[in-house]
């Protein structure tokens, strides 16, 4: 499949579910509290295949140091080459880049950066995925941001398969229209916290987990993953079988759904085992336990 055709029908609580998980709690980098255009394009560049915690040291220093593109414009590059290595921020040609950039905006752009993602790539080393994170996270006018987290996201939620044209049409398909600020952080976040190559599931809340087919499986690999990560433990691969089980009879009473979760239900994995598997299911509001039938919530 490819495009919408795999996303769920109710696309509004998909959306909804993953906004509000965002909202509730996430990374706090210092660059998702501001809009300037410039620290945002800081911030894209440094974090090329570089740890985010690791910029976010190097990122306040240098906007200490050139706080706007002027500054850096009229800096010596060495200096600017110079602090890029002594940071360990990568190839050195992403802060000549930069400097680059920052003349651009003042020479060519008045010292205003273009808001669309097709003039921001007008911008020496700004390509079609820099210049969308800074329409999207400083002018909130971008399109769906489409990296390997997000490629990993929708492959294992919705069996996208690994096409890059068609995670861009699902990525369009699946943003709300207008939000591609908090949208864009949001799914780049789940990747980043909660489906990770090896998944996070419970730990981080992922709000997919009712529509994921990855959880419904226990099948977590994904284009990065090419293998199946190792479970943190059993417990994840068996709440993900309840759910599959369920998503086909719809419900069940638990000693009919117990024997299908495990080949050795029974002792000490039996009744009051599975009582705990289904309540913390419950808990996360994926199905509903009365007395002693469990039915997939709808």
């Amino acid at each position: 499949m490819s495009g919408s055709e795999s996303l769920p029908g109710e696309i509004d609580r998909v959306r909804a579910s993953l906004i509000e998980w965002y909202e509730r709690d996430h990374r706090d980098f210092p660059w998702r509290r501001t809009e300037d255009p410039y620290a945002i394009l800081v911030s894209e560049v440094m974090s090329q295949q570089t740890q985010l915690e690791r910029v976010e040291e190097a990122w306040a220093t240098f906007l200490e140091r050139w706080p706007d593109p002027e500054t850096l414009a009229a800096a010596d590059r060495s200096a600017v080459v110079g602090f890029w290595t002594d940071h360990r921020l990568g190839y050195n040609n992403r802060a000549k880049y930069l400097h680059e950039a920052a003349g651009q905006v003042i020479k060519e752009f008045d010292g205003e950066f273009p808001e669309e993602p097709e003039g921001l790539q007008e911008l020496q080393g700004v390509g079609p995925y820099t210049a969308n994170a800074v329409a999207s996270f400083a002018f909130d006018n971008g399109d769906a941001v489409v990296d390997t987290n997000v490629k990993r996201v929708l492959y294992r939620a919705f069996d996208v398969p690994d096409d890059d044209s068609a995670f861009e049409d699902v990525a369009r398909a699946l943003m709300p229209a207008g939000e591609s600020r908090v949208w864009n952080n949001a799914i780049m976040e789940l990747g980043g916290v909660a489906c990770q190559k090896t998944p996070r599931c419970e730990e981080a809340g992922c709000p997919f987990r009712e529509w994921c087919s990855a959880y419904a499986t226990g099948d977590f690999t994904a284009p990065d993953v090419p293998t199946q990560p190792t479970f943190e433990g059993s417990r994840r691969q068996k709440r993900g079988r309840a759910i599959r089980i369920l998503k086909e009879y719809d419900e069940l009473p638990l000693d009919e759904l117990g024997p299908r979760v495990r080949v050795d239900y029974g002792g000490e994995h039996g009744k009051e085992w599975l009582r705990g598997l289904v309540s913390d299911l419950a808990d996360d509001g994926l199905v509903e336990v009365e007395g002693d039938r469990v039915r997939l919530r709808r």
